[in-house]
């Protein structure tokens, strides 16, 4: 990352706001944008701005016209990227630059209207907040009506991560979040694109941060004009979500997730043997295979949705505990299994209680034992 501007200074007024404006590829709106945020405060004296251009590496004029912007007027200062990581990475950078109480995001496209961040502005200077959603969906001002699946989209993955989260916001997907200054900048941003969204939802909520939602008016723009979110970044939302969410999530959830761990580690297992059985492999041998294969499986997923490694554990021990657990619970499946037959019950049936049992105690035991964690990571 190459800092363009580094002597702007910072008049304190009675609130000071840091706006951040990722931008890639934005050269037919991001002076209009920045003209916009500058009008929307002009008539608010008593509200300092700080306007944070953070360039991802365009390659149309978009860093010419940041770089004339912030000679024109002293409250704009450029960061840029040497390379185009993503907005989440252009915000991580830009939060790092804002020197203001408070923190704003804004993009460049001006599908969402400056004037609305003042009215945002007011839960956090009457301290009632510590972060404030603009939404979407709860304001009577002026939306332009575009597409039906992408709201629907939003809408699913805002009702999914609130499951999570327990909270009960109406647009997690918003660009307007606003942000007392030492809060953002004390959470971990891993996400470089859109799973921004996702992620700093779950990381305000596990910190138990007062939140707040306020309508704003919204005018979308399509894919010939621009709008950038597609398919790929819906997937990658959702797995933000249960990714960030995982380790904090109810326990019912949380059991719901490892649902479908165990059950896609399954598949993998009978696909590994019914496999190597083509093959010719011998029956133990291919037992054998599938069982590690799926055992690994098994482990990887649940660091990548559900639980986060080497907390407690060095990676070493945790490697030795979970090839540990995993074949003491072995055993014991075969026990019960045997148990449950030798009393007259019927094979399959057997064998579908012990893997049940199986499951719940594959889930309780990486909770507790293989995965523990001592507070929240944000």
């Amino acid at each position: 990352m190459t800092r363009l501007d580094l002597s702007r200074r910072v008049v304190q007024g009675n609130c000071s706001i840091s706006v951040v404006i990722p931008c890639f590829n934005e050269e037919s709106t991001l002076q209009s944008c920045v003209e916009s945020v500058l009008e929307a405060f002009a008539p608010h004296p008593d509200i300092h701005l700080e306007i944070v251009i953070v360039d991802d590496f365009s390659t149309d004029r978009s860093l010419l016209i940041a770089q004339d912007l912030a000679l024109k007027h002293e409250s704009v200062k450029v960061d840029r990227h040497d390379r185009n990581q993503g907005k989440g990475a252009a915000l991580r950078t830009g939060f790092r630059s804002a020197t203001c109480e408070y923190v704003a995001v804004q993009d460049a496209d001006l599908e969402y209207d400056p004037k609305d961040l003042v009215g945002l502005l007011s839960p956090l200077r009457k301290g009632l907040a510590d972060v404030v959603f603009g939404s979407r969906f709860l304001s009577s001002g002026e939306h332009r009506v575009l597409y039906f699946w992408h709201s629907l989209g939003n809408q699913f993955l805002t009702f999914l991560s609130n499951m999570f989260t327990n909270l009960n916001l109406t647009d997690m997907e918003t660009c307007y979040k606003l942000f007392r200054r030492e809060v953002i900048q004390s959470i971990d941003i891993q996400e470089n694109r859109f799973g921004f969204e996702p992620e700093i939802t779950a990381k305000v909520a596990a910190r138990g941060l007062r939140i707040y939602e306020m309508g704003i008016s919204y005018h979308g723009r399509t894919y010939d004009e621009g709008k950038k979110i597609g398919v790929r970044d819906g997937f990658r939302a959702l797995y933000c979500i249960i990714r960030y969410n995982g380790f904090n999530a109810p326990p019912f959830l949380q059991f719901l997730v490892y649902v479908f761990v165990g059950g896609t580690a399954a598949v993998i297992n009978l696909s590994v043997f019914l496999l190597a059985m083509a093959l010719s492999i011998p029956v133990w041998i291919s037992a054998s295979l599938a069982f590690v294969v799926a055992a690994i499986v098994n482990y990887l997923l649940c660091i990548k949705l559900l639980f986060r490694h080497q907390v407690r554990w060095n990676a070493t021990l945790e490697l030795l505990l979970y090839g540990f657990l995993v074949a003491f619970l072995g055993i014991v499946d075969v026990a019960i299994t045997n148990y449950l037959v030798g009393m007259g019950t019927n094979g399959a049936l057997a064998k579908c209680l012990a893997s049940a049992i199986g499951l719940v105690l594959n889930f309780t035991s990486r909770r507790s034992l293989i995965f523990p964690e001592k507070g929240n990571r944000s």
